[in-house]
């Protein structure tokens, strides 16, 4: 991940917007997973996640990366997602401090519990409905765009996007593994 994050840095510095694309391409949907974390609609985090490519473009904030900047954008959008759920007074103030304790402690994990964390997740999967399931594994499997899974089960994209957020509801617990997936 680090090499693909340095190739794209490079190509931004250097001028060339492609590397904004692939950038984009890499991160946008392991992000998107990672807000919902923290906050309960995926329309929601996918917005957190745009402002802050946004952001990255309009200040131009990767001429300032020296080191790879997936670490950076998970943690941008860790924080940008509580601010947002803590402006919507969705939850209350104590409750976003414990849970943002509980997920700093569970950052640690090996190859052995993500396995089984895979594993669990497919079984998962298995037991969604059989839009959502479809349209689950087209995005996170076989990493389609909501527009292409649109055309292949013949849906509209807000459709996918609805099977997509209601699967990824139902799979909560396994988000991290999700997010694995993503970037793999």
């Amino acid at each position: 991940m680090a090499s693909k994050d340095r190739i794209i840095l490079e190509k931004l510095k250097r001028g060339n917007s492609s590397g904004y694309k692939e950038l984009f391409d890499l991160y946008y949907m392991p992000l998107s997973v990672y807000a919902l974390k923290y906050c309960d609609s995926f329309t929601m985090a996918e917005d957190i996640v745009q402002d802050l490519f946004v952001k990255i473009w309009d200040e131009k904030l990767y001429m300032k990366f020296e080191a790879p900047i997936g670490p950076y954008l998970f943690r941008a959008v860790k924080n940008n997602t509580l601010l947002a759920v803590k402006k919507n007074s969705r939850y209350h103030f104590e409750e976003i401090e414990d849970q943002v304790n509980t997920l700093m402690e569970e950052e640690k994990t090996d190859r052995d519990t993500i396995e089984q964390e895979k594993e669990k997740l497919y079984r998962e999967i298995e037991a969604l409905p059989e839009k959502s399931r479809e349209v689950f594994k087209a995005i996170v499997l076989q990493n389609m765009k909501y527009k292409e899974v649109a055309s292949q089960l013949g849906i509209s994209v807000n459709t996918v996007k609805t099977h997509y957020s209601r699967a990824l509801k139902q799979l909560r617990q396994s988000l991290d593994i999700i997010i694995w997936l993503l970037l793999l």
